[in-house]
Protein backbone atom coordinates (compact mmCIF):
# COMPACT_ATOMS: atom_id res chain seq x y z
CA UNK A 1 0.00 0.00 0.00
CA UNK A 2 1.00 3.62 -0.52
CA UNK A 3 1.12 5.48 2.80
CA UNK A 4 0.98 9.26 3.25
CA UNK A 5 2.11 10.57 6.68
CA UNK A 6 1.26 14.02 7.99
CA UNK A 7 1.96 15.72 11.32
CA UNK A 8 1.31 18.94 13.19
CA UNK A 9 3.00 20.35 16.24
CA UNK A 10 6.19 19.44 18.03
CA UNK A 11 9.40 17.69 17.06
CA UNK A 12 8.24 14.69 19.06
CA UNK A 13 5.38 14.28 16.59
CA UNK A 14 7.99 14.46 13.81
CA UNK A 15 10.04 11.73 15.48
CA UNK A 16 6.98 9.50 15.80
CA UNK A 17 6.23 10.04 12.13
CA UNK A 18 9.71 8.83 11.21
CA UNK A 19 9.25 5.70 13.34
CA UNK A 20 5.95 4.94 11.62
CA UNK A 21 7.55 5.53 8.22
CA UNK A 22 10.25 2.98 8.93
CA UNK A 23 7.79 0.46 10.36
CA UNK A 24 5.42 0.75 7.40
CA UNK A 25 8.32 0.31 4.96
CA UNK A 26 9.59 -2.72 6.86
CA UNK A 27 6.17 -4.29 6.32
CA UNK A 28 6.44 -3.77 2.59
CA UNK A 29 4.46 -0.56 2.15
CA UNK A 30 5.57 2.49 0.17
CA UNK A 31 5.74 6.00 1.62
CA UNK A 32 4.38 8.68 -0.72
CA UNK A 33 4.60 12.46 -0.38
CA UNK A 34 1.41 12.92 -2.43
CA UNK A 35 -1.81 12.73 -0.45
CA UNK A 36 -3.84 12.10 -3.60
CA UNK A 37 -1.84 8.93 -4.39
CA UNK A 38 -2.20 7.34 -0.95
CA UNK A 39 -4.16 4.23 -0.06
CA UNK A 40 -3.73 5.06 3.64
CA UNK A 41 -3.31 8.49 5.26
CA UNK A 42 -1.98 8.77 8.83
CA UNK A 43 -2.32 12.11 10.65
CA UNK A 44 -0.49 12.88 13.92
CA UNK A 45 -2.52 15.68 15.49
CA UNK A 46 -1.69 18.44 17.99
CA UNK A 47 -3.68 20.15 20.73
CA UNK A 48 -1.15 22.42 22.44
CA UNK A 49 -3.29 25.49 21.59
CA UNK A 50 -6.78 26.16 20.31
CA UNK A 51 -5.23 27.07 16.96
CA UNK A 52 -3.50 23.67 16.85
CA UNK A 53 -6.85 21.94 17.40
CA UNK A 54 -8.40 23.90 14.53
CA UNK A 55 -5.45 23.05 12.28
CA UNK A 56 -5.79 19.38 13.20
CA UNK A 57 -9.47 19.37 12.26
CA UNK A 58 -8.71 21.25 9.04
CA UNK A 59 -5.99 18.74 8.14
CA UNK A 60 -8.38 15.81 8.65
CA UNK A 61 -11.05 17.51 6.55
CA UNK A 62 -8.55 18.23 3.78
CA UNK A 63 -7.40 14.61 3.72
CA UNK A 64 -10.98 13.39 3.49
CA UNK A 65 -11.83 15.91 0.79
CA UNK A 66 -8.74 15.45 -1.39
CA UNK A 67 -8.59 11.67 -1.17
CA UNK A 68 -11.97 10.25 -0.12
CA UNK A 69 -11.07 6.72 -1.26
CA UNK A 70 -8.12 6.33 1.11
CA UNK A 71 -8.33 4.91 4.62
CA UNK A 72 -7.63 7.50 7.31
CA UNK A 73 -5.88 6.90 10.65
CA UNK A 74 -5.60 9.64 13.28
CA UNK A 75 -3.48 9.80 16.43
CA UNK A 76 -1.82 12.46 18.58
CA UNK A 77 -2.93 14.82 21.33
CA UNK A 78 -6.09 16.15 19.66
CA UNK A 79 -7.41 12.64 19.07
CA UNK A 80 -6.44 11.52 22.58
CA UNK A 81 -7.94 14.49 24.44
CA UNK A 82 -11.34 14.11 22.80
CA UNK A 83 -12.45 10.56 23.64
CA UNK A 84 -16.06 11.39 22.74
CA UNK A 85 -14.89 12.04 19.18
CA UNK A 86 -14.40 8.46 18.06
CA UNK A 87 -13.62 7.26 14.56
CA UNK A 88 -17.24 7.58 13.49
CA UNK A 89 -17.70 11.17 14.66
CA UNK A 90 -14.34 12.23 13.20
CA UNK A 91 -15.18 10.53 9.93
CA UNK A 92 -11.99 8.45 9.99
CA UNK A 93 -11.31 4.72 9.87
CA UNK A 94 -9.21 4.39 13.02
CA UNK A 95 -8.24 6.47 16.08
CA UNK A 96 -5.06 5.44 17.94
CA UNK A 97 -4.66 6.84 21.46
CA UNK A 98 -1.31 8.40 22.45
CA UNK A 99 -0.81 5.54 24.90
CA UNK A 100 -0.85 3.09 21.99
CA UNK A 101 0.86 5.12 19.28
CA UNK A 102 4.15 3.20 19.57
CA UNK A 103 2.14 0.27 18.18
CA UNK A 104 0.22 2.31 15.58
CA UNK A 105 1.50 0.34 12.60
CA UNK A 106 0.62 -2.98 14.27
CA UNK A 107 -2.83 -1.70 15.24
CA UNK A 108 -3.55 -0.28 11.77
CA UNK A 109 -2.35 -3.50 10.13
CA UNK A 110 -4.67 -5.57 12.32
CA UNK A 111 -7.74 -3.33 12.39
CA UNK A 112 -7.66 -2.21 8.75
CA UNK A 113 -6.41 -5.50 7.29
CA UNK A 114 -3.37 -3.95 5.58
CA UNK A 115 -1.41 -6.32 3.38
CA UNK A 116 1.86 -6.05 1.47
CA UNK A 117 3.88 -8.65 -0.41
CA UNK A 118 7.08 -9.55 1.51
CA UNK A 119 9.31 -8.81 -1.47
CA UNK A 120 8.13 -5.19 -1.40
CA UNK A 121 9.67 -4.61 1.99
CA UNK A 122 12.72 -2.40 2.16
CA UNK A 123 16.05 -4.00 2.90
CA UNK A 124 17.34 -3.66 6.47
CA UNK A 125 18.69 -0.18 7.05
CA UNK A 126 16.95 1.40 4.07
CA UNK A 127 14.69 4.39 4.52
CA UNK A 128 12.47 6.51 2.33
CA UNK A 129 13.04 9.56 4.48
CA UNK A 130 16.01 10.93 2.54
CA UNK A 131 14.02 10.49 -0.65
CA UNK A 132 11.48 12.83 0.94
CA UNK A 133 14.13 15.48 1.52
CA UNK A 134 14.99 14.84 5.17
CA UNK A 135 18.59 15.14 6.30
CA UNK A 136 17.85 15.69 9.99
CA UNK A 137 16.51 12.72 11.98
CA UNK A 138 14.23 13.36 14.95
CA UNK A 139 14.85 10.72 17.61
CA UNK A 140 12.17 10.18 20.26
CA UNK A 141 13.92 9.44 23.56
CA UNK A 142 11.10 9.92 26.07
CA UNK A 143 7.40 10.69 26.43
CA UNK A 144 5.21 12.23 29.12
CA UNK A 145 5.87 14.82 31.83
CA UNK A 146 5.68 14.79 35.63
CA UNK A 147 5.22 18.55 35.94
CA UNK A 148 1.89 20.36 35.96
CA UNK A 149 2.35 23.76 34.34
CA UNK A 150 -1.09 25.34 34.59
CA UNK A 151 -1.41 26.15 30.87
CA UNK A 152 -0.22 22.80 29.50
CA UNK A 153 -2.63 20.21 28.11
CA UNK A 154 0.16 18.08 26.65
CA UNK A 155 0.96 16.50 30.03
CA UNK A 156 -2.66 15.34 30.19
CA UNK A 157 -2.52 13.97 26.65
CA UNK A 158 0.87 12.26 26.98
CA UNK A 159 0.66 10.86 30.51
CA UNK A 160 3.47 9.76 32.84
CA UNK A 161 7.17 9.98 31.94
CA UNK A 162 8.59 7.04 30.04
CA UNK A 163 12.21 6.93 28.85
CA UNK A 164 13.62 4.77 26.08
CA UNK A 165 16.68 2.71 27.05
CA UNK A 166 19.97 4.28 26.01
CA UNK A 167 20.87 1.19 23.98
CA UNK A 168 17.71 1.63 21.86
CA UNK A 169 18.44 5.30 21.21
CA UNK A 170 22.04 4.56 20.26
CA UNK A 171 20.95 1.74 17.93
CA UNK A 172 18.39 3.97 16.19
CA UNK A 173 20.92 6.75 15.61
CA UNK A 174 23.45 4.24 14.26
CA UNK A 175 20.76 3.04 11.83
CA UNK A 176 20.19 6.63 10.74
CA UNK A 177 23.91 7.09 10.12
CA UNK A 178 23.89 4.01 7.87
CA UNK A 179 20.91 5.49 6.00
CA UNK A 180 22.88 8.67 5.23
CA UNK A 181 21.66 11.04 7.93
CA UNK A 182 24.23 13.53 9.20
CA UNK A 183 22.27 15.13 12.02
CA UNK A 184 20.05 13.79 14.82
CA UNK A 185 17.77 15.71 17.18
CA UNK A 186 16.89 14.20 20.56
CA UNK A 187 13.22 14.93 21.32
CA UNK A 188 10.69 14.33 24.07
CA UNK A 189 7.78 15.93 25.87
CA UNK A 190 10.05 16.56 28.86
CA UNK A 191 13.53 16.00 27.46
CA UNK A 192 15.27 17.16 30.63
CA UNK A 193 13.37 14.50 32.56
CA UNK A 194 14.99 11.73 30.56
CA UNK A 195 15.88 8.80 32.82
CA UNK A 196 13.67 9.87 35.75
CA UNK A 197 11.98 6.46 35.53
CA UNK A 198 15.11 4.43 34.86
CA UNK A 199 17.90 5.79 37.05
CA UNK A 200 19.59 7.62 34.20
CA UNK A 201 19.63 11.25 33.05
CA UNK A 202 20.08 13.45 30.00
CA UNK A 203 23.83 13.79 30.56
CA UNK A 204 24.34 10.01 30.40
CA UNK A 205 22.20 9.77 27.26
CA UNK A 206 24.06 12.51 25.38
CA UNK A 207 27.45 11.16 26.40
CA UNK A 208 26.48 7.67 25.21
CA UNK A 209 25.31 9.00 21.83
CA UNK A 210 28.52 10.97 21.35
CA UNK A 211 30.70 8.02 22.39
CA UNK A 212 28.83 5.16 20.71
CA UNK A 213 27.62 6.67 17.43
CA UNK A 214 29.31 8.44 14.54
CA UNK A 215 26.51 10.94 13.92
CA UNK A 216 28.36 14.09 12.75
CA UNK A 217 25.91 16.52 14.36
CA UNK A 218 23.74 16.07 17.45
CA UNK A 219 21.07 18.56 18.53
CA UNK A 220 18.70 18.77 21.47
CA UNK A 221 15.01 19.57 21.35
CA UNK A 222 13.51 21.97 23.88
CA UNK A 223 14.86 21.56 27.42
CA UNK A 224 13.22 23.18 30.44
CA UNK A 225 15.73 25.65 31.95
CA UNK A 226 15.56 24.05 35.41
CA UNK A 227 16.34 20.59 34.03
CA UNK A 228 19.95 20.83 32.85
CA UNK A 229 21.91 18.03 34.54
CA UNK A 230 25.17 18.35 36.45
CA UNK A 231 28.23 18.69 34.17
CA UNK A 232 25.90 19.54 31.26
CA UNK A 233 28.17 22.22 29.81
CA UNK A 234 31.11 19.78 29.67
CA UNK A 235 29.28 17.90 26.92
CA UNK A 236 29.75 20.82 24.52
CA UNK A 237 33.50 20.27 24.55
CA UNK A 238 32.66 17.67 21.89
CA UNK A 239 32.11 19.76 18.72
CA UNK A 240 29.53 17.24 17.44
CA UNK A 241 27.04 18.56 20.03
CA UNK A 242 25.62 21.64 18.33
CA UNK A 243 25.80 24.98 20.23
CA UNK A 244 22.09 25.78 20.17
CA UNK A 245 19.64 25.46 23.07
CA UNK A 246 15.91 26.07 23.07
CA UNK A 247 15.06 26.92 26.68
CA UNK A 248 11.36 27.80 27.11
CA UNK A 249 10.86 30.59 29.65
CA UNK A 250 7.21 31.53 28.73
CA UNK A 251 7.20 34.93 30.51
CA UNK A 252 9.62 37.59 31.69
CA UNK A 253 7.59 38.36 34.83
CA UNK A 254 8.13 36.22 37.92
CA UNK A 255 4.54 36.84 39.03
CA UNK A 256 3.24 35.35 35.77
CA UNK A 257 5.66 32.43 36.03
CA UNK A 258 4.25 31.71 39.48
CA UNK A 259 0.69 31.58 38.09
CA UNK A 260 1.97 29.28 35.36
CA UNK A 261 3.59 27.01 38.02
CA UNK A 262 6.92 27.31 36.22
CA UNK A 263 10.05 26.32 38.15
CA UNK A 264 12.51 28.95 36.96
CA UNK A 265 12.61 32.61 37.91
CA UNK A 266 14.06 35.26 35.65
CA UNK A 267 17.20 35.82 37.73
CA UNK A 268 17.93 32.08 37.57
CA UNK A 269 17.44 32.09 33.79
CA UNK A 270 19.73 35.10 33.49
CA UNK A 271 22.49 33.26 35.36
CA UNK A 272 21.92 30.21 33.15
CA UNK A 273 22.21 32.30 29.98
CA UNK A 274 25.42 33.91 31.22
CA UNK A 275 26.85 30.49 32.04
CA UNK A 276 25.89 29.18 28.58
CA UNK A 277 27.60 32.07 26.81
CA UNK A 278 30.68 31.70 28.99
CA UNK A 279 31.04 27.93 28.53
CA UNK A 280 29.87 27.42 24.93
CA UNK A 281 31.37 29.69 22.24
CA UNK A 282 28.86 31.03 19.69
CA UNK A 283 25.88 29.44 21.46
CA UNK A 284 22.47 30.54 20.21
CA UNK A 285 19.71 30.64 22.84
CA UNK A 286 16.06 30.57 21.70
CA UNK A 287 12.86 30.41 23.73
CA UNK A 288 9.04 30.26 23.93
CA UNK A 289 6.88 33.14 25.14
CA UNK A 290 3.16 32.97 25.91
CA UNK A 291 1.36 36.26 25.29
CA UNK A 292 -1.75 37.20 27.28
CA UNK A 293 -1.69 34.67 30.10
CA UNK A 294 -4.70 35.25 32.42
CA UNK A 295 -4.19 38.28 34.64
CA UNK A 296 -1.15 39.56 32.68
CA UNK A 297 -0.94 43.28 33.49
CA UNK A 298 0.74 46.01 31.46
CA UNK A 299 3.54 46.07 34.02
CA UNK A 300 4.08 42.31 33.74
CA UNK A 301 4.08 42.59 29.96
CA UNK A 302 6.70 45.34 30.03
CA UNK A 303 8.82 43.09 32.27
CA UNK A 304 8.60 40.37 29.61
CA UNK A 305 9.71 42.73 26.83
CA UNK A 306 12.61 43.98 28.94
CA UNK A 307 13.66 40.45 29.87
CA UNK A 308 13.60 39.21 26.25
CA UNK A 309 15.76 42.13 25.17
CA UNK A 310 18.15 41.66 28.09
CA UNK A 311 18.81 38.01 27.20
CA UNK A 312 18.99 38.77 23.46
CA UNK A 313 17.37 35.57 22.22
CA UNK A 314 18.27 34.49 18.70
CA UNK A 315 14.69 33.45 17.97
CA UNK A 316 11.30 33.54 19.68
CA UNK A 317 8.45 31.07 19.39
CA UNK A 318 5.44 33.26 20.22
CA UNK A 319 2.15 31.76 21.37
CA UNK A 320 -1.08 33.67 21.95
CA UNK A 321 -2.61 32.22 25.11
CA UNK A 322 -5.75 30.17 24.53
CA UNK A 323 -7.58 28.41 27.37
CA UNK A 324 -7.36 24.63 27.15
CA UNK A 325 -10.20 22.76 28.89
CA UNK A 326 -8.78 20.48 31.55
CA UNK A 327 -5.97 22.84 32.60
CA UNK A 328 -5.88 24.95 35.77
CA UNK A 329 -5.14 28.12 33.79
CA UNK A 330 -8.52 27.81 32.05
CA UNK A 331 -10.15 28.53 35.44
CA UNK A 332 -8.04 31.60 36.26
CA UNK A 333 -9.77 35.00 36.45
CA UNK A 334 -9.01 38.20 34.51
CA UNK A 335 -8.60 36.94 30.94
CA UNK A 336 -6.70 39.24 28.60
CA UNK A 337 -8.75 40.49 25.64
CA UNK A 338 -7.95 39.23 22.15
CA UNK A 339 -7.20 42.78 20.97
CA UNK A 340 -4.62 43.27 23.73
CA UNK A 341 -3.08 39.87 22.99
CA UNK A 342 -2.76 40.82 19.31
CA UNK A 343 -1.15 44.16 20.16
CA UNK A 344 1.31 42.58 22.58
CA UNK A 345 2.06 39.76 20.16
CA UNK A 346 2.89 42.21 17.39
CA UNK A 347 5.19 44.18 19.68
CA UNK A 348 6.97 40.99 20.73
CA UNK A 349 7.24 39.84 17.12
CA UNK A 350 8.92 43.11 16.13
CA UNK A 351 11.34 42.81 19.05
CA UNK A 352 12.07 39.18 18.18
CA UNK A 353 12.82 40.07 14.56
CA UNK A 354 15.20 42.83 15.65
CA UNK A 355 17.03 40.50 18.05
CA UNK A 356 17.26 37.79 15.39
CA UNK A 357 18.82 40.22 12.93
CA UNK A 358 21.29 41.35 15.57
CA UNK A 359 22.23 37.72 16.19
CA UNK A 360 22.71 37.03 12.48
CA UNK A 361 24.74 40.20 11.91
CA UNK A 362 27.06 39.28 14.77
CA UNK A 363 28.38 36.35 12.76
CA UNK A 364 28.89 38.07 9.39
CA UNK A 365 32.46 37.54 8.18
CA UNK A 366 32.83 34.22 10.04
CA UNK A 367 33.21 30.76 8.49
CA UNK A 368 31.05 27.82 9.58
CA UNK A 369 30.23 24.28 8.42
CA UNK A 370 26.67 24.07 7.08
CA UNK A 371 24.63 20.93 6.49
CA UNK A 372 22.82 21.62 3.22
CA UNK A 373 19.21 20.53 3.49
CA UNK A 374 17.23 21.85 0.55
CA UNK A 375 17.80 22.51 -3.11
CA UNK A 376 17.02 25.83 -4.82
CA UNK A 377 13.31 26.27 -5.52
CA UNK A 378 14.04 28.87 -8.19
CA UNK A 379 17.02 29.16 -10.59
CA UNK A 380 18.22 32.33 -8.88
CA UNK A 381 17.79 30.90 -5.37
CA UNK A 382 20.59 29.13 -3.56
CA UNK A 383 20.93 26.02 -1.45
CA UNK A 384 19.95 26.35 2.19
CA UNK A 385 20.96 24.83 5.50
CA UNK A 386 21.99 25.64 9.05
CA UNK A 387 25.18 26.48 10.88
CA UNK A 388 26.00 24.52 14.06
CA UNK A 389 24.32 27.24 16.16
CA UNK A 390 21.18 27.03 14.00
CA UNK A 391 21.48 30.13 11.86
CA UNK A 392 19.71 29.70 8.55
CA UNK A 393 22.06 30.17 5.57
CA UNK A 394 21.47 30.58 1.84
CA UNK A 395 24.32 29.51 -0.45
CA UNK A 396 24.23 30.72 -4.06
CA UNK A 397 26.00 28.13 -6.18
CA UNK A 398 26.77 27.47 -9.85
CA UNK A 399 23.99 25.82 -11.81
CA UNK A 400 24.26 22.06 -11.96
CA UNK A 401 25.94 21.72 -8.58
CA UNK A 402 24.48 19.21 -6.14
CA UNK A 403 25.05 20.10 -2.49
CA UNK A 404 22.08 18.29 -0.94
CA UNK A 405 22.90 16.45 2.30
CA UNK A 406 26.52 17.56 2.14
CA UNK A 407 28.45 19.33 4.86
CA UNK A 408 30.18 22.38 3.39
CA UNK A 409 32.33 25.17 4.78
CA UNK A 410 30.91 28.63 4.03
CA UNK A 411 31.73 32.23 4.81
CA UNK A 412 28.81 34.35 6.01
CA UNK A 413 28.72 37.48 3.88
CA UNK A 414 25.56 39.50 4.51
CA UNK A 415 22.00 39.54 5.74
CA UNK A 416 19.38 38.55 3.17
CA UNK A 417 16.65 41.01 2.23
CA UNK A 418 14.18 38.92 4.23
CA UNK A 419 16.17 39.67 7.40
CA UNK A 420 15.96 36.11 8.71
CA UNK A 421 18.70 34.43 6.65
CA UNK A 422 22.41 34.91 5.97
CA UNK A 423 23.89 34.87 2.48
CA UNK A 424 27.10 32.84 2.33
CA UNK A 425 29.79 31.89 -0.15
CA UNK A 426 30.94 28.31 -0.57
CA UNK A 427 34.50 27.62 0.55
CA UNK A 428 34.94 23.85 0.62
CA UNK A 429 33.27 20.55 1.40
CA UNK A 430 33.89 19.19 4.90
CA UNK A 431 34.81 15.48 5.12
CA UNK A 432 32.72 13.45 7.56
Amino acid sequence: MRIHLKTLGCRLNEAELEIWSRDFENRGHQITSRLADADLVVVNTCAVTGAAVRKSRKLLNRAQRQNPRSKLVVSGCYATLNPSENAQTLGVDLVVDNRDKEHLVDIATRELDLHAMPEQATAPGESGLLGRGRQRAFIKVQDGCRYQCTFCIVTVARGAERSRPIDQVVAEINDRVKQGFHEAVLTGVHLGGYGSDSGSDLYQLIRAVLERTAIPRLRLGAVEPWDLPENFWDLFENPRLMPHLHLPIQSGADSVLKRMARRCKNAEFQRLAEQACRRVPDINLTTDIIVGFPGETDQEWQQTLAFVEQIGFGHLHIFAYSPRPGTRAALLPDPVSRDVIRQRGEALHQLGERLKQQTLQRFIGRSFPVLVESAPTLPEAGWSGYTPNFLRVNIPSPSGSDLENRLVEVRLQQLADSGDTLIATLEQEVPF
